[in-house]
């Protein structure tokens, strides 16, 4: 295949030289630094996981005590709905740079596990220090509105940290942070609905119970938590886009805020401020909702001028054409692309291509905001070529 039966690609390909300096850069092997690619099980990343897993093995012994290990099986079966509907929404959030998986599998087993771990063991201490039965609030209230809030975003939230400790190559913006916190979300949720399901059905025994409580929390509302932890995670985004990793104290604070009256609102919001759930759920829960869609629009659209603008440099010093930055920073392009690569039979290669281009515009805004290291400037190179060689393959056919 000749370089000119590219729609997207009319031009020649372009001389491989380095950006920045005007040299001409070889384009067999890679520079020394870090190697490019979307990263796999690193040692830290790796020791979390099964720390994660090993905490959810020990809240679904915790389950399985409490309910039955064949009911619980059943019960995460039809907690599964809400978590699909959960995990569809965010790889929509996702799409224009999708995360590793790895670091989105570790996000999700966090949630499920360690943060609902954290959240039992510390409930109780919280409430012991905190409750004042002389107070306004019942006990069943200050759980609802004050402990769960606190205690549960505090969990969740520390897992959207370690993902930012360990996952700086791909962890630079709020949409990043969004996508991570709202999968420790998901994962709380999927295992909060098992206990939620267990008690409801437990309790009476009556299956019309069981189904209310999967109506409310699985169909109505099965987002909640998504939305909550994203505001942490939004947060940890901004601090990375900004350069002010080392005052992730300050915007960890800044995200929990939200996350915790938004909690808040959401427990509390039926007795407290409104007197019936339709209104609750039709004035506070739905334009929320909307809300949040529409900030994740505003942000992906800002998102894309941004790609736009760094890959226009890579176009400027000859390592993309103009065809090919409208390919990877716009809808139409990005639609173009998957057609043509589906007609060719070319459609990982295109996937992949696209996913070094779009790092590489992550790391040309770190650099070019000052935010970079001496790693940086070694991967932005090895990705360069990296996206040299991908055209090729894909053009080629090799």
């Amino acid at each position: 295949m000749s370089f000119t039966s590219h729609p997207l690609q009319p031009s020649p390909a372009p001389n491989p030289r380095d950006p920045w300096t005007g040299d001409i850069a070889p384009v067999t092997g890679l520079p020394a630094g870090r190697p490019a690619g979307r990263g796999g099980f690193a040692p830290k990343v790796l020791m979390a996981m099964v720390f994660c897993t090993v905490l959810l093995a020990g809240v679904g012994l915790f389950l399985a005590d409490i309910f039955g290990p064949s009911t619980v099986l059943w019960l995460g079966a039809l907690a599964m709905v809400p978590l699909a509907l959960c995990l569809l929404g965010l790889r929509w959030v996702d799409r224009w740079d999708p995360e590793p998986r790895t670091m989105l599998l570790l996000a999700l087993l966090w949630g499920a596990g360690a943060s609902v771990a954290g959240a039992l063991l510390v409930g109780d201490t919280f409430t012991e220090l905190f409750f004042n039965p002389a107070g306004r609030l019942d006990l069943d209230v200050f759980g609802a509105v004050i402990q769960a809030p606190v205690v549960e975003e505090l969990a969740k939230g520390a897992g959207v940290l370690l993902v930012f400790w360990l996952n700086r190559a791909h962890f630079d913006g709020p949409i990043d942070g969004i996508v991570y916190g709202g999968m420790v979300g998901a994962g709380f949720a999927f295992t909060e609905n098992i206990l939620y399901f267990g008690s409801s059905y437990a309790q009476t025994g009556e299956p019309g119970d069981l189904a209310s409580v999967f109506v409310l929390r699985g169909l109505f509302s099965p987002f909640a938590h998504v939305m909550f932890t994203a505001w942490t995670g939004f947060a940890l985004g901004l601090c990375a886009v900004r350069g002010n990793r080392r005052r992730w104290p300050l915007y960890l604070a800044m995200g929990l805020l939200p996350a915790m009256f938004g909690h808040f609102l959401w427990n509390g919001g039926v007795g407290i401020f409104f007197d019936s759930f339709l209104s609750f759920y039709f004035l506070l829960q739905v334009p929320l909702f909307v809300a949040s869609i529409v900030a994740v629009l505003l942000l992906q659209r800002a998102e894309l001028r941004l790609t736009a603008q760094r890959l226009g440099e890579y176009q400027r010093a000859g390592w993309f054409t103009a065809a090919e930055v409208a390919m990877f920073a716009t809808p139409a392009g990005r639609k173009a692309a998957k057609r043509w690569a589906a007609a060719h039979g070319r459609g990982a290669l295109m996937k992949q291509f696209t996913r070094t281009a779009m790092e590489l515009a992550g790391v040309r805004q770190r650099i070019a905001a000052g935010h970079g290291d001496g790693q940086d400037a070694a991967r932005e190179l090895a990705l360069l070529h990296q996206s040299y060689r991908q055209r090729a393959q894909m053009l080629g056919g090799s």
